[in-house]
């Protein structure tokens, strides 16, 4: 089977274990195209890395309008496409895009059988031309896939009746995101817990500050990262006195190792306006760690964690503190939940069972009529 995949986020080398996963697998024979570079806004300009390229091609594209998430497009597209005439084109981009619109025309010239990757999770209204580009990709696609629950439910809603799945775009290498051992009780000793990401409002850092400040003085708080909010974040903790029990470290090239030296891991976003959690990607990274895992309810957090760890109402600091007592109280809970999360991540979200999940898809694709 020839598969074109275009997408923006294989810049990024750890991703593109995916593609080797998936080429590997029987009858696949997989060109992945990606811009030179991708400049994400809030973090900079991401230059390709070739890190995962083994079994299949690695082409890099000029782009045009780099950083316009829905304006981008590839000028050069048309001379791949027209030179592989794949049987399934994978376009990695939401449904309302110029690049979707593009690639969907050249996939279809060539008479591929296309599918688009829609993350958005609020509700919008989309002007012309946006809009036109969605209907023609809704009446084209021979699959949709979404992120999250939200977002397949606003791809119904705005009209697509085709097959749709959920399913994550990226998974995780469960060798680098491995556990450490046996977490020992905390009970003597120092508890841990930590978050990695963005300081930014929406990601909830302050409640996770005020749900310190309600437990007892062995529980200690690790953030790491850097981010709008991190002023606003030092003098939160200076006003509730917790600067002896609260790391604040800029962000670890090393995440595997940093997961690993928590006793939890916490993401308490916050939706708002414009925003909601699309996925969580830090989620399954420590649940491959075998490192419990709480979340708010914000998005897709809730469909992520499962049963593989605790949930609490978003914005309620006293409720977040209550999930990590009980993480603290009950060592076989937090045992429990290592073994679940672990046994989570391999059976859903590693590259290769995701690799498997696409594979199956593009298979449905060019069997059904």
């Amino acid at each position: 089977m020839r598969i074109l995949m275009l997408s923006k986020a294989l810049v990024s080398g750890p991703y593109q274990k995916k593609c080797e996963e998936l080429a590997a697998l029987p009858g696949v024979d997989l060109t992945v195209a990606v811009p030179c570079s991708w400049r994400e806004p809030r973090v900079g300009e991401l230059l390709l890395e070739r890190r995962y390229t083994k079994g299949y091609r690695l082409e890099a594209l000029p782009i045009a309008l780099n950083g316009r998430h829905h304006l981008h497009f590839y000028p050069t597209l048309n001379r791949l496409v027209r030179e592989l005439r794949p049987q399934v084109f994978h376009i990695d981009e939401e449904s309302f895009n110029v690049a979707t619109f593009q690639a969907m025309r050249l996939g279809i010239e060539v008479g591929a059988r296309c599918c688009f990757y829609n993350y958005a999770n609020i509700d919008r209204y989309y002007p012309p031309p946006f809009s036109l580009f969605e209907r023609y990709t809704f009446r084209h696609a021979r699959h949709a896939l979404a992120a999250n629950q939200e977002a397949a439910d606003i791809i119904r809603r705005h009209g697509y009746t085709g097959p749709l799945s959920i399913i994550a775009q990226f998974g995780v290498d469960p060798q680098l995101f491995a556990p450490a051992g046996e977490q020992p009780p905390a009970r003597d000793g120092l508890f841990t817990v930590g978050y990695i990401g963005r300081l930014v409002p929406e990601k909830g850092i302050l409640d996770l500050i005020d749900a310190i400040s309600y437990l007892p003085q062995s529980v200690h708080l690790r953030l790491i990262g850097d981010g709008d909010q991190r002023a606003v974040i030092e003098a939160r903790i200076a006003e509730r006195g917790l600067a002896s029990r609260v790391t604040l470290q800029p962000w670890a090239v090393d995440v595997p190792a940093e997961l690993r030296k928590l006793d939890a891991l916490v993401l308490p976003s916050h939706t708002t306006r414009t925003w909601k959690e699309q996925f969580g990607r830090i989620l399954i990274e420590a649940m491959s760690c075998g490192i419990p895992v709480i979340g708010s309810s914000s998005g897709e957090i809730p469909n992520v964690i499962d049963a593989a760890g605790l949930i609490f109402p978003e914005g309620d600091p006293q409720a977040l503190a209550n999930c990590v007592r009980q993480l603290l109280d009950d060592h076989q809970l937090r045992a429990d939940l290592s073994r679940r999360g672990r046994e989570r991540v391999l059976a859903e979200y590693t590259q290769a069972a995701l690799a498997r999940r696409y594979l199956a898809i593009y298979q449905d694709m060019t069997t059904l009529s």
